[in-house]
């Protein structure tokens, strides 16, 4: 089995990257399965129904979110109604309100099955759960003998690692989303599950983590507010192929992060 996932994918430059490569990932990678963080899909804040579906017709099986999965009010529709799109699994559940929609969910593909997993971090992130005991519980009813991939959307890379060698042998893969940043750390763990800290982002590379430098900067320097929008200069891609055996182990993972063309991207300004 062979899972493609994408980084955080952030506003139009990231979703016209993503759409200008996929068509030849599909060739060169067969993958069974194609997933991604939609984390920031809607003008880099959240997800709407327009650029999840923009995803689907694309070929993505079903996408993860993180901290910013409530910033577009349609979330909560798409949540209710859609196993394809995940919310982090250890997100506060209160019995009198609870949490709209999945932090897990099985797929299908080409005769295969995965479960897909959406975890958060709490170290410098607003409050949540314990993401260890929801891995715990999930893992408690997965269906035997299917591969388990898990995002943890974090900000700590400590946490991370942590989590990663928690779930060392229990999962095929546990990758990082969130910083925008690909590392460098990809690798099998000792039990048979692929790691990385940080799959990267998919988006403007010209930028600061997705958005145009200026007002950024301006915002660091005076800690005044400033109107921030997404980037629009040198587009690319960042994501992980994932090879998975017959046992649930993973057999490899490879981590790649390139531009493409500029002429992909429009000169308007990105508003979705």
């Amino acid at each position: 089995m062979r899972v493609l996932f994408f980084g955080d994918i952030f506003g139009r430059p990231g979703r016209r990257a993503v759409a200008s490569v996929l068509p030849d990932l599909k060739k060169r990678y067969a993958p069974d399965f194609i997933f991604g963080n939609a984390e920031n899909l809607a003008g880099g804040r959240g997800v709407n129904r327009k650029t999840f579906h923009e995803m689907l017709d694309m070929g993505f099986q079903a996408m993860t979110t993180g901290n910013h999965v409530w910033d577009n009010r349609e979330v909560f529709s798409i949540l209710e109604a859609d196993r394809r799109l995940l919310r982090p699994a250890n997100l506060a559940d209160p019995a009198d309100s609870p949490c709209p929609g999945a932090g897990h969910a099985l797929y299908e593909s080409k005769g295969k099955q995965i479960l897909l997993v959406n975890l958060i971090g709490r170290v410098f992130m607003d409050q949540s759960e314990d993401p260890f005991a929801a891995a715990d519980w999930i893992l408690e009813s997965a269906p035997a003998g299917v591969p388990i991939f898990v995002d943890m959307h974090a900000e700590a890379t400590s946490e991370k690692y942590a989590m990663g060698w928690y779930l060392n042998g229990k999962v095929a893969a546990m990758v990082g989303t969130h910083s925008h940043v690909q590392t460098a750390d990809e690798r099998l763990l000792t039990e048979g599950t692929a790691y990385i800290t940080d799959v990267g982002m998919s988006g403007a590379f010209d930028s600061v983590i997705g958005m145009e430098p200026a007002p950024v900067i301006q915002r660091f320097r005076t800690k005044r507010p400033q109107g921030f929008h997404p980037a629009l200069q040198n587009p690319g891609v960042g994501y992980v192929v994932v090879d998975i055996d017959s046992n649930g182990k993973a057999l490899s993972i490879e981590r790649v992060r390139h531009t493409v063309a500029d002429d992909l991207l429009a000169d308007e300004r990105d508003t979705e």
